[in-house]
């Protein structure tokens, strides 16, 4: 028998936990204003909060590109960009207009020391209009990692963004770098170290736009605010945890990032462990940035290391060959654009990892993430142990499913219980084998609420603006999260199997990742 869904009712009133305070004033300076990420996640979400009232009347846009570019020009490029995002839905003339006096461009070099003394004229420009205390600055470098680097630097040298002492000083200055944060644990510590030498951590902000998805969030309410799931939130009744990230598409025009990058840097370091660390971090003193990224890098630390003994039976690599997508023929990742035809970079890894300490002690946590998966899923999956004793006859035991608890992060955000009912009947209830049927209790937010949830980048990018960090990666948690996986990295690197495993586009993933996990006894879920 399927499962029955219970449709959760729509909430008659609403606590706010924490509003959304209107940013202060503040100038954003875009480094690579022009490309993929700002038009289709930056500038959706500036338009989003300038909707919701959410930015300050002071508030402006710099763009910064080697392109030569006008600020009409820049304004063209981004009305498109807003036209064509999925994240936008119709644009009002008004509030563009609005958006549009306060997009500006400039073109520079970025890694040219010189170019920051025409950066810091224009700022200068745009600044007249704020007070001295509300000339805030916010550095978005929305660029390739190779030249993080040099613009850190010419940032702090030029006297752009100087070290403030505390995050309350004003005006303030706050640089957000995007992931990947590093290659390696090492180049991560190197990174760390060049940035933290010209910046203090409150001004440093390293953005996962995971952590800005409502579901991720959620973790943390549905575990600390519900006294009836955190006595059970340990070894004695969670019997293990799958976490999913699966992508349907390809590499698409990504092939040079990826055959560089591959499954693991790409998905695991940040987006599955940041997951992970969520779901088994201990309660935090309170809800600051601080205590929250405390507990989550105690978790990282206490996952127990890979090594090359262990990697070979807890870790499972694959690339995805030609399959079947929504009914079209997709090619196989060695057939992709700028990928080597003999390539071994997978797109697809499963490992299972344990984390030695008091309170999941011996609880295997299945992680897996993938291109040309089934269905485009991410999602925490908490699996309950099985009763002690069954005593509704065999029947009903072998058609038992373990408890489940669901936390959908991505798409249709929201949160499942499955359980076990009697199926009605009087004659089955005088017979020892009762029907029993699986039945699954639904939360959706866009039903519930009646709204979708936030964009992520729309979320994050306020929190850099009023100063939150916790949604944020701390140096430290960076580092402990590159120690989890750097072994597998270079295990992998400098051990290249005779033969790659393989799975059909289109499918869960390669027979090999199920073996891993039917060691133990369980299957990997298959989700909608």
């Amino acid at each position: 028998m399927s499962p029955t869904t219970i449709v959760q009712p729509r909430p008659s009133t609403a606590v706010s936990l924490a509003p959304r305070d209107r940013a202060d004033p503040c100038t954003m300076v875009i480094f690579g204003a022009l490309g993929d990420l700002s038009r289709r996640k930056l500038l959706p979400a500036i338009y989003q909060l300038m909707k919701e009232h959410l930015v300050n009347e002071k508030f402006s846009v710099l763009g910064i590109g080697r392109d030569s570019c006008t600020d009409d020009d820049f304004r063209q490029q981004m009305r498109k960009a807003l036209g064509d995002s999925d994240e936008v839905h119709g644009i009002d003339e008004t509030l563009w207009q609005e958006l549009c006096s306060r997009l500006h461009f400039l073109s520079a070099d970025l890694t040219d020391p010189a170019d920051y003394a025409s950066i810091a004229d224009r700022l200068q420009q745009l600044e007249e209009k704020c007070e001295p205390n509300e000339r805030n600055r916010l550095f978005y470098l929305a660029v390739p990692p190779s030249i993080f680097e040099p613009i850190v630097k010419n940032l702090a040298h030029s006297g752009l963004a100087p070290r403030t002492r505390t995050a309350d000083e004003r005006p303030w200055v706050r640089v957000v770098i995007e992931k990947p944060f590093g290659r390696s644990l090492e180049s991560a510590q190197r990174l760390n170290d060049l940035v933290l030498g010209l910046f203090a951590e409150h001004q440093t902000y390293r953005i996962d736009h995971y952590l800005g998805k409502e579901t991720v969030q959620n973790v943390l309410v549905l575990r600390f605010a519900n006294s009836i799931f955190e006595p059970i939130w340990n070894r004695q009744w969670i019997h293990h945890v799958q976490i999913t990230a699966a992508e349907n598409v390809g590499v698409e025009e990504r092939g040079k990032y990826y055959e560089e990058a591959g499954v693991v840097r790409d998905m695991f370091q940040n987006h599955l462990l940041q997951l992970l660390s969520l779901t088994a971090m201990e309660p935090p003193a309170q809800m600051t940035a601080n205590s929250v990224r405390d507990e989550k890098v105690k978790v990282l630390k206490s996952i127990r290391w890979l090594t090359e003994q262990s990697i070979t039976d807890n870790a499972v690599r694959a690339q995805y060959t030609a399959g079947t997508m929504k009914g079209k023929a997709v090619p196989g990742y060695t057939d992709e654009s700028n990928v080597a035809p003999d390539s071994l970079v997978p797109t697809f890894a499963a490992v299972r990892l344990f984390i030695d300490n008091w309170r999941w002690n011996g609880v295997p946590f299945y992680l897996r993430s993938g291109k040309r998966l089934k269905h485009r899923v991410s999602e925490i999956a908490v699996q309950f142990r099985t009763p002690p004793h069954l005593m509704f006859g065999q029947q009903a035991a072998q058609a038992m499913r373990p408890n489940t608890l669901v936390m959908r992060v991505q798409p249709n955000e929201g949160v499942s219980l499955n359980f076990e009912v009697k199926v009605p009947g009087a004659a089955v209830a005088l017979t020892s084998n009762v029907e029993i049927a699986p039945v699954d209790m639904d939360f959706d937010y866009a039903e519930a609420f009646g709204e979708v949830a936030a964009p992520a980048y729309e979320t994050l990018l306020l929190d850099v603006m009023i100063g939150e960090a916790t949604l944020f990666t701390r140096s430290d948690e960076v580092e402990a999260a590159w120690r989890v996986v750097d072994p597998l990295i270079q295990y992998w690197e400098t051990h290249q199997p005779k033969r790659m495993p393989t799975y059909a586009a289109g499918s869960w993933g390669p027979r090999e990742a199920d073996e891993l996990i039917e060691q133990d006894g369980v299957e990997w879920r298959e989700p909608s």
